[in-house]
């Protein structure tokens, strides 16, 4: 990498940084709001894990993960339940990306490119994969999160259906988050190992 690169790289780190304070409409199981930054780490992580399971390019997965939400750095996040314009959401975050990746060596930043838009088109087993995992930490994070009295934790049980359907493997394991999602709505308490006792 010449002077340049490293220069411009450290800008587009310094710059994403920014997806640590991009707040989500996620709880934490400690009452937190979830960061855009926390929630690509679990779904990045989910990939490493299923991804071999699933007969696909755990690498590439991941790396499809760890840029599906990047332009999030300047969008914001939008709620899952929040009414979108066909093309809106994509071409801003198209936009968003462009400005974030500007200080890049122009080959990352053709990389990164690609992966998001085989992530927005689910043009390939891994774009499709990673639409799902992203459904799935997302239901996980709401079964387990301590959601404001408010919030509609049924809508769960639809939600990124047709994604999660995409391979046998994300279709378990989103049987067993909605089986955590029914207790929780029938008031039965924590179904999910590793998340605290509400009182």
């Amino acid at each position: 990498m010449t002077d340049t690169d490293i220069s411009g790289t450290i800008a587009f780190l310094a710059l994403i940084e920014r997806l640590k304070d991009t707040l989500r409409n996620s709880r934490t199981s400690t009452g937190r709001v979830e960061s855009t930054a926390e929630h690509t780490w679990r779904v990045a992580l989910m990939a490493l894990l299923l991804g071999p399971a699933m007969g696909v390019d755990s690498g590439k997965l991941v790396k499809i993960v760890l840029v599906h939400d990047l332009a999030e750095a300047f969008t914001g996040d939008l709620p899952a339940p929040a009414p979108r314009a066909p093309g809106v959401k994509e071409a801003r975050e198209r936009e968003a990306l462009a400005t974030l990746t500007i200080t890049l060596p122009s080959a990352q930043r053709a990389e990164l490119f690609a992966l998001w838009e085989e992530y927005e088109s689910g043009s390939t087993a891994e774009g499709r994969i990673a639409k799902g995992l992203d459904k799935l930490e997302t239901i996980l994070q709401h079964a387990q999160g301590v959601n404001p009295p408010e919030f509609d934790l049924a809508y769960n049980l639809g939600y990124g259906r047709k994604e999660t359907d995409a391979h046998p493997v994300l279709a378990a394991f989103r049987a067993r988050l909605d089986e955590a999602t029914r207790a929780r709505l029938a008031g039965e308490g924590v179904m999910l190992p590793g998340t605290p006792e509400r009182a």
